[in-house]
């Protein structure tokens, strides 16, 4: 396994890493002060300016849609493998890098699905428009009535009617929906209840401004509201064009797959960017803060703390890049275990760094003068999204079983 570096991720990296020195650390500050000014005035879930101003800067350095594979633009293509190292950057900073560079969640997955799946007029209506990072998207599939952990239950209708789908049902934590840009969601419901349990479920393109659907309220995650919030939403009677479904009746399952794959590379090393940061803030702590006679960095503990951080930090990533390898040599069906244990694996391992450069820190760690109270949020939060821990778990052991099963 080779985890070295093309000569174009090497750029982009060298070019990633100075866009993030030079513009995104120092933004975070005018971004907290914007949201707060947008808050103020009513208007929580509305983009900071400087967002679009980091947006325009990356373009114009040539950092823009990195997660496109090679075949799709060769202008900057990469392997999963390149370009997992320069998601991991964009962690560092994951309310501003993603989205500077055009590659947030849940538009990357979105645009993924339309371009594997989705027909020439989709790709023109919304694939062009999110490319370009005009629009936002979101991804309707958690129900608040079932456990969505397991997708065959979703129950939001999908039923023919000529030439239209009638939509009833009701979903939530759907990511982005709040954010006035959302223009396009890819919702997943059940066209066929009778049929294969996984073959009951289609995804179809719903407008946001589709008569019959109604956002209800915007969910919090630990006491934190995001700009682009999590959204609870009902569908009553939404009635779309059959155009608007993606690939073919049933095929929703097979789609949701292929979209959580690679995206869940994304994830993990975006959660391993924030552990980094989050130990070198622990470092920077150590060093400054003085107790008991000298700086705590001399105290056995905190040392440990460290060790151990570093430690399982590294191993973490291996096991990401090993996933990204083989998903780049053998695809994302060979590499189904290794997805679904560093979907595990990644996020508990920068919870722990988060956690321990918390105490480290002391009350600043719990306060919103460091980025770690807000860093432990959104990566417990990780632990739940694409699935919780246990399904991927339950995953891993059967793939570990199965290999002795004749026997």
């Amino acid at each position: 396994m080779d985890f070295g570096l093309s000569e174009r991720a090497q750029e982009h990296l060298g070019r990633l890493n100075d866009f993030m020195d030079s513009h995104v650390y120092p933004a975070e500050p005018v971004y907290e002060a914007q949201r707060a000014e947008l808050r103020a005035a009513g208007r929580e879930h509305h983009l900071p300016q400087i967002v679009e101003e980091l947006k325009a800067e990356a373009r114009k350095r040539g950092l823009w849609n990195l997660f496109l594979p090679d075949s799709d633009d060769p202008a900057h293509g990469l392997s999963v493998t390149d370009y997992a190292s320069l998601a991991e950057v964009t962690g560092r900073s994951v309310e501003l890098a993603p989205e500077a560079v055009n590659c947030a969640a849940p538009d990357t997955g979105n645009m993924e699905v339309l371009h594997l799946f989705g027909t020439p007029e989709q790709k023109e209506r919304w694939l062009k428009p999110l490319l370009n990072g005009e629009i936002r998207s979101a991804f309707a599939m958690t129900e608040p009535d079932v456990a969505s952990s397991d997708a065959k239950n979703i129950s939001t209708s999908i039923v023919r009617d000529g030439d239209h789908y009638v939509i009833n049902g009701r979903k939530w934590w759907t990511t982005g929906a709040a954010d006035p840009r959302c223009k396009i969601m890819i919702l997943m419901g059940k066209t066929d209840p009778d049929g294969h349990p996984y073959r009951q479920q289609s995804m179809v393109l719903v407008p946001f401004d589709t008569p019959g659907v109604e956002i209800i309220r915007s969910l919090p995650v630990f006491g934190y509201q995001d700009q682009h919030g999590h959204c609870e939403i009902t569908f009553t009677d939404v009635r779309v064009p059959v155009e608007n479904l993606i690939g073919e009746e049933g095929g929703g399952f097979a789609i949701a797959q292929a979209r959580l794959g690679p995206g869940r590379i994304h994830h993990c090393m975006r959660a391993l960017g924030a552990a980094e940061r989050a130990l070198e803030l622990m470092c920077k702590r150590a060093l400054s803060r003085e107790a008991f006679g000298g700086p705590i960095a001399k105290q056995g503990v905190v040392r440990q703390q460290i060790a151990e951080s570093r430690m399982a930090i590294d191993q973490a990533r291996l096991l990401t890049l090993k996933t990204a390898w083989l998903i780049d040599k053998h695809g994302v069906q060979a590499a189904r275990s290794e997805v679904a244990a560093i979907k595990v694996i990644a996020p508990r391992v920068a919870l722990e760094v988060v956690d321990r450069a918390i105490q480290v820190h002391g009350g600043a760690g719990v306060s919103a003068d460091t980025p770690l109270a807000a860093m432990w949020a959104g990566l417990r939060t990780l632990r739940l999204a694409d699935g919780p821990d246990e399904v991927h778990v339950r995953s891993v052991a059967r793939a570990e079983l199965g290999k002795y099963a004749d026997a």
